[in-house]
């Protein structure tokens, strides 16, 4: 069954605030295979204009799909979470995310397009610092696969 239209453009409540720690910063650019110094040292991050280490570019991911499962799990959505499949992610940037970060995130429905049985659902996930202040804005493809044909 098709999801339900009337979802795009729904926005859920922010996030708790997630600290982007040093440590999993390291680890994260250890698990991708991301050697750069700046996700590791501050000093190498300083000589780059950081004030202290950042993370890598998909770092984000970790943050932002916490905040899509409020959206995936939400049961007046219907979603058939069994039948899903990441289907692609993009970010943009304001600034890079830097150790000692506070960030929360507020998830938004962007799409969803049934095709070839199957609901794409696009998630647009904005992410501010304590101040408030924007930092990156993130989208997650789903794809719910269509059930099979008894």
């Amino acid at each position: 069954m098709a999801l339900d239209q009337s979802f795009v453009g729904r926005s859920y409540p922010p996030t708790p605030p997630y600290e982007v720690g040093r440590e999993k910063i390291r680890e994260f650019a250890d698990a991708v295979g991301d050697a750069h110094p700046a996700y590791r040292d501050p000093e190498a991050a300083k000589a780059l204009g950081h004030a202290d280490v950042i993370a890598p570019p998909t770092f984000a991911f970790t943050i932002t799909y916490r905040a899509a499962a409020v959206v995936v799990q939400d049961p007046k959505l219907g979603l058939d979470y069994s039948r899903v499949v990441h289907g692609a992610q993009r970010f943009a940037y304001t600034r890079p995310l830097r150790a000692g970060d506070r960030l929360s995130v507020v998830s938004t429905i962007e799409s969803i397009k049934s095709l070839a049985g199957n609901d794409v659902l696009e998630i647009r996930g904005e992410v501010s610092d304590a101040s408030g202040e924007h930092v990156v804005t993130a989208w997650t493809k789903l794809v719910a696969r269509a059930a099979e044909e008894a």
